[in-house]
């Protein structure tokens, strides 16, 4: 179901991919997210999880993670991530993505695709008899490499029968630390990359976190889980 679960998930995200244009509301990407979670049987596992208010997560430019869905309207040059989740069965999945909206600056685009990288980084490293913070260590490595920095208030995480499950994956720290990975393992592995500074606050909302500088965030997600084979993921 792990498998089910995760493969529904990325046809939700590739069709909510496709809807990305300048001049739709990220409440109307909510609603497109809710109409096709729905007809694939399944739950968003963002709407009211811990009071959350919508179906999935919508972060334009300096809005790191969880953005909230509103009638605020793409624009030419914006970039924005989408954050979802889903409950099929009783199995949960994650998944996170950052498009451009348009055309956008060189900053923006490499922003983007270092931020992509590091996650593929990090999925390398997910292997069997490797510690959790060589996933950590993989994907700071690669992102600081190319002049950015990773946030360490939001980590990845375990998941399966919960949406938010044992252990943390930081996006950050020392090679060969911590706990060994074990087949058998899902993991909700997410780099969060800052054009300026690692720092962050939450807005008013009590929910949406921004970069303290004001520059562009941007998140990639997959679920992945741990094999005799090595990584697999499940969310692709």
């Amino acid at each position: 179901m792990l498998k089910a679960a995760g493969k529904i998930l990325a046809g939700v995200m590739r069709k909510l991919r496709e809807s990305i244009k300048v001049g739709i509301s990220t409440l109307e990407i909510d609603v497109l997210a809710q109409l096709l979670i729905e007809k694939e049987r399944a739950i968003p596992a963002f709407k009211g999880y811990r009071g959350y208010p919508a179906n999935i997560c919508t972060s334009i430019n300096e809005e790191i993670v969880h953005g909230i869905p509103s009638e605020r309207r793409l624009k030419e040059g914006d970039i924005i991530s989408l954050d979802i989740g889903i409950n099929y069965a009783g199995y949960f999945s994650d998944v996170a993505i950052t498009v451009p909206v348009g055309r956008v600056d060189r900053q923006a685009k490499k922003l983007i695709d270092v931020t992509k990288n590091a996650l593929a980084e990090g999925i390398k490293q997910a292997c069997s008899g490797n510690h959790l913070s060589d996933i950590s260590y993989a994907i700071q490595n690669y992102v600081e490499r190319h002049g950015f920095s990773v946030v360490k208030e939001f980590v990845g995480h375990g998941i399966g029968s919960c949406l938010h499950e044992e252990p943390e994956i930081p996006n950050f720290g020392l090679s060969h630390q911590g706990p060994l990975i074990k087949n058998g393992m899902v993991l909700a592995i997410e780099p969060m990359v800052n054009a300026g500074t690692w720092k962050s606050k939450i807005l008013e909302n009590q929910w949406t976190a921004v970069t303290a500088d004001g520059k562009l965030s941007a998140h990639f997600e997959h679920t992945v889980a741990v094999t005799d084979n090595g990584p697999e993921i499940l969310t692709c």
